[in-house]
């Protein structure tokens, strides 16, 4: 298959006009490609050597769409920082057509595609630096297990973009089988359109979900299911240290995605109260907030939905969210540990074992990889101090495993065999801040192959791979400051 063999039912089109405008992408001078993904060819039913790169280029540059696209610029609204905003939607993003695969639906989204009707004062471009950062975190999150939205391909273009300084402009043609949020249904809620919301909610059932169509309550099962996927996303989330950083409601997917990625960052040295979003001053979207503002988010769609729904049957599928989520996190967080079997202490455990992470500022990741290689005894307790950079006679390192070898002994498994269950689980390679900055200024400087390599390591995170002396999991130096981002990034 080709690009121009795809096939496209653009059904987002074809809904009442409260939800889009069609506007055409904007040409953009001088675009070349910097990488295609193997994993984004893959969900479209194509292989990246039968993708032909100047018809690629063509799309992404704005100048020519594949046969059957009909350009779009979705509208929603959101609640950004706890507060209501009407104006919200694309507002430099396209939504080009909807793929039809083997597998289902597949959007093909160009951000920076240009201004629309819903940019405010935005010019609706997109710097090299946060499409390359979100292209890679599609990779990486993928890599994880992590259901995110992730993108075909990476460009650059000749054009000047000012944002904190001025950069390279980019284009990122982003993948997913839908990019319904719950902005969309405040949006229609806010304006009283109710038959418009019972439109997009049967939209999403005949489209996603359509097991449920034939249900006695097939409203209600949608929105238990979004509960469902949201906690447990939520749940892989804090299992590996990711933070969103900009969890509005407009950021939120109803198919329980990882959506609209601008300051997140993987946790290293582990401070859970840490949020990489240097305008988010009062921590509302920190590291241990995220489980509270999904449920918050939730809500505001129960609200939306309360036309549809019976509030005290919302109220109940709401109660849900906190046990999945910790039913979810549990089961990662024990996979995590190389805890093959449940036990009720399981919990206090992790905790344990975040608190001595967080007491010590150890980096996130390294400690579980460290902790994969554990063999008890006093040797495998010094080496594990050396790793974990905590003096081995350290008291609540030394409680905790205690308490860690004596949950071992009961585990049926064998020591190589939780040794490899570990390393499936617990990556060698994280989308780390400072190596994406290294591979954000080579792509600037005209070389892109740094990108390629660590999009496929990220890929596959948990594999050994050959890296021919580059460094591409060591953490930052112990002085490095956290680094804090921008919206913009």
């Amino acid at each position: 298959m080709t690009l121009d063999s795809l096939h496209f039912d653009n059904a987002w089109s074809r809904l009442p006009e409260d939800f889009f405008t069609a506007v055409a992408p904007t040409p953009w001078r001088g675009t070349r490609l910097l990488d295609i993904s193997p994993l984004g060819a893959a969900q479209l039913g194509l292989d990246v050597e039968s993708i032909e790169c100047d018809r690629l280029e063509a799309l992404m540059a704005g100048r020519e769409a594949l046969p059957g696209m009909t350009p779009i610029a979705q509208k929603y609204t959101g609640h950004q920082f706890g507060s209501y905003n009407p104006a919200l939607g694309d507002g430099r993003g396209l939504l080009l057509g909807e793929a039809m695969t083997a597998d289902g639906p597949v959007d093909l989204h160009l951000k920076g595609a240009g201004q629309t009707p819903y940019s405010r004062f935005g010019d609706g471009r997109a710097v090299l630096r946060s499409s390359i950062r979100e292209y890679l975190a599609g990779e990486a999150m993928s890599g994880l297990g992590i259901p995110t939205t992730t993108a075909l391909a990476v460009a650059v273009n000749e054009e000047r973009v000012m944002r904190e300084r001025v950069e390279p402009g980019a284009t990122l043609l982003r993948l997913a089988p839908s990019h319904a949020r719950f902005g969309h249904f405040e949006w229609l809620y806010q304006r009283r359109k109710v038959e418009d919301m019972r439109t997009l909610a049967w939209h999403l059932i005949h489209r996603h979900y359509p097991e449920l169509a034939d249900g006695e309550a097939p409203f209600e099962a949608l929105f238990a299911d979004v509960v469902e996927r949201t906690a447990t996303l939520i749940a892989a989330w804090q299992a590996y240290g990711f933070v969103h950083a900009v969890m509005n409601t407009d950021n939120m997917s109803m198919l329980g995605l990882t959506l609209d990625y601008g300051p997140f960052a993987f946790m290293e040295r582990f401070q859970p109260s840490w949020t990489p979003n240097h305008t988010d001053a009062g921590g509302r979207y920190a590291f241990d907030q995220q489980p509270g503002v999904a449920l918050w988010n939730l809500t505001v769609l129960a609200q939306s939905l309360t036309p549809l729904i019976d509030v005290e049957r919302l109220r109940e599928i709401i109660d849900g969210f906190e046990p999945i989520l910790q039913q979810a996190y549990a089961e990662r967080m024990r996979a995590r540990l190389g805890l093959a079997v449940e036990e009720e202490d399981d919990a206090s455990l992790a905790s344990a074992w975040l608190s001595l992470l967080a007491r010590h500022q150890v980096d996130f990741h390294n400690a579980f990889r460290a902790l994969d290689d554990y063999r008890g005894g006093r040797e495998g307790r010094e080496r594990l101090a050396t790793l974990l950079e905590i003096t081995p006679d350290d008291e609540t390192l030394g409680a905790w495993l205690d308490s860690y070898d004596k949950r071992l002994e009961r585990e049926t498994r064998s020591a190589s065999d939780r040794q490899r269950a570990m390393h499936a689980v617990n990556p060698r390679y994280v989308l780390r801040t400072h190596l994406a900055q290294r591979v954000i200024e080579a792509a600037e400087a005209g070389d892109s192959a740094p990108l390629k390599r660590f999009r496929e390591r990220l890929a596959a995170p948990f594999a050994a791979h050959d890296d021919g002396g580059e460094d591409w999991f060591t953490p930052p130096p112990p002085s490095a400051p956290p680094v804090c981002l921008s919206c913009s990034s």
